[in-house]
């Protein structure tokens, strides 16, 4: 019964500069230069399920950074200077921005300490970008 199912596919590795809107299914190894919690909705005294956490990461390799949004208990992972990766990650359009965020199809986890430091003058969430319409005739 074992055999028949097949082998798992090895992941394909994204560089942050790689990332485009509306992009999904992307696997990275990215460092996390800070971490800042935005919202925190529910009753402290409550069951953690009932309480809801969102945090703005800033997060990057040596190709460039992006923002990512980290909910719930991908905020407890996402502390400065730890390197993570992230799997089956996908690119949210915030205000015209984009945003890289988790969803429960994928996995955020905590590696080994990479050795690439980060381009900090590549910040793809600082580009705006605008929806066209273009009408084919």
């Amino acid at each position: 019964m074992a055999d028949s199912k097949p082998g798992l596919r090895k992941p394909v590795f994204t560089k942050v500069d790689q990332l485009r809107p509306g992009t999904s299914g992307h696997t990275l190894t990215v460092k996390v230069v800070n971490a800042k919690m935005v919202m925190q909705k529910g009753r402290p005294d409550g069951p953690q399920s009932r309480q809801m956490r969102i945090a703005e990461c800033l997060v990057g390799d040596e190709t460039g950074m992006i923002i990512f949004t980290a909910r719930n208990d991908q905020v407890d992972l996402m502390k400065e200077g730890a390197t993570v990766t992230l799997r089956n990650a996908k690119i949210d359009m915030f205000k015209g921005s984009m945003r890289l965020a988790v969803d429960k199809w994928g996995r955020v986890e905590v590696t080994e300490p990479a050795s690439f430091t980060v381009k900090e003058d590549n910040n793809l969430s600082l580009i705006e970008y605008e929806l066209v319409n273009v009408v084919v005739e």
